[in-house]
């Protein structure tokens, strides 16, 4: 299944709904971490109009997500 052209902050919606918080912000790149018993996960997220699929693939990947589950997320 293909992945739709989603905006930074569609990204951080799906995201936020999976435990992550925005952290802090540099430049147009907002960084999301969320709290693991193991320490803390971080991705990073271009708050762009359309983030590239490629670019897409590794938040999804970062977030330890699959990419069909995070198509079913959105």
């Amino acid at each position: 299944m293909k992945l739709p052209i989603l905006s930074g902050r569609d990204v951080i919606k799906i995201l936020s709904g999976q435990g992550f918080k925005i952290a802090r912000q540099k430049g147009s790149h907002i960084i999301l971490v969320k709290e693991l018993n193991t320490g803390k996960m971080g991705v990073v997220v271009p708050n762009h109009k359309e983030i590239d699929r490629g670019t897409l693939l590794e938040i999804i990947r970062q977030a330890g997500l699959t990419k069909e589950e995070f198509i079913k997320l959105i």
